[in-house]
């Protein structure tokens, strides 16, 4: 099943593109959460990070600079969250790989985060298995 974001990237739904290169499209949220909420997603479709090519990561990478310069040159906006989920249960709701660029201008515009932390008890073992599998 084709997602929104393969669509537009497919010229089947209009947007307001931001940026473009042969490996990403930035656009403007159809919903955004405050001025200059855009959209950063990957031409190569993927539901989440991890499926990827580095070479589809490298370009998001680059392209999320420059379009993080660019929405703070154009809004005047200096603070800002970028957010990128995988999976459901982490929030995801289009089954493309996309990062949200969310300006902030005031305290509770934007972004609202709840930071749910708690201690590493492994964190030597963890870090050795997850530098294993790299």
């Amino acid at each position: 099943m084709s997602s929104i974001f393969k669509k537009i990237l497919d010229g089947e739904i209009p947007c307001h593109r931001v940026y473009e290169d042969d490996h990403v499209l930035a656009f403007l949220d159809v919903a955004p959460l405050s001025r200059g909420h855009t959209l950063v997603i990957p031409k190569q479709v993927a539901s989440s990070l991890h499926e990827l090519t580095e070479e589809s990561g490298a370009a998001l990478g680059s392209a999320l600079v420059k379009v993080s310069n660019a929405i703070v040159k154009a809004t005047g906006a200096t603070d800002y969250n970028i957010l990128q989920n995988n999976g459901k249960i982490a929030g995801q709701a289009v089954f493309h790989v996309h990062f949200h660029i969310i300006p902030k201008y005031d305290e509770g515009d934007g972004l609202g985060l709840i930071w749910n932390s708690s201690t590493v008890s492994d964190g030597e073992i963890l870090a050795k298995e997850i530098q294993q599998a790299l």
